[in-house]
């Protein structure tokens, strides 16, 4: 592997990873030895001090972490709150209705509604204060369950989490059999 490579590999470990990260688990996952990889991350700290670059790398107990310079905090926050700011997804949005609909859930429980993986959903629903933690079950795992929050009612213009319109029932909704009669008799009407 080139220098550059490992670099650039160490570089993106590190910032994939968020948390700080072992010298043996970086190592591995870069496929290089310990002492090579401290040498790269030397190198890769003295890229972002020479470059006058916004980030730098820190030493946590046993590992090492990319964050950003302190000198930044400020513009970082301003754009953490227009982030927030943002309209929401159909994603949060259906992620939002499981949730208040059959708290506490799991990620799991959600997952399963919606057929897809919905962890970056939550988390960021999490980040906005849309959900919280509540707890954990007492199932293998210990799953973490997730509710919603004083700042999903002010949102959504609720006083109490009862307030939420009720779901459809079943009674007057067509079933996927009556759907497909409908469209087979509109066919016969129109000729096709």
């Amino acid at each position: 592997m080139k220098l550059t490579e490992g670099i650039a590999a160490v570089e993106a470990i590190m910032f994939a990873y968020g948390d700080p990260i072992t010298i043996d688990k970086l190592s591995e996952a870069a496929g290089l030895d310990n002492e090579t990889t401290v040498k790269l991350i030397d190198q890769l700290e003295r890229r972002y001090n020479v470059n006058e670059s916004g980030l730098k790398i820190i030493r946590v107990n046993d590992g090492f972490q990319i964050t950003t310079r302190t000198e930044y905090a400020e513009n970082i926050k301003k754009a953490m709150e227009t982030r927030r700011q943002q309209p929401l997804s159909q994603a949060a949005m259906e992620t939002l209705s499981i949730v208040a609909y059959n708290q506490p859930v799991t990620k799991a429980f959600v997952e399963q509604v919606r057929g897809i993986d919905s962890s970056s959903v939550v988390n960021t629903l999490v980040e906005r204060n849309l959900l919280e933690e509540a707890g954990r079950l007492d199932l293998p795992g210990r799953p973490v369950a997730y509710r919603t929050t004083d700042t999903f009612l002010r949102c959504f213009g609720l006083s109490r989490i009862e307030e939420l319109p009720a779901l459809p029932n079943q009674e007057g909704q067509l079933d996927f059999d009556e759907l497909a009669e409908m469209e087979l008799e509109r066919k016969e009407e129109e000729g096709v």
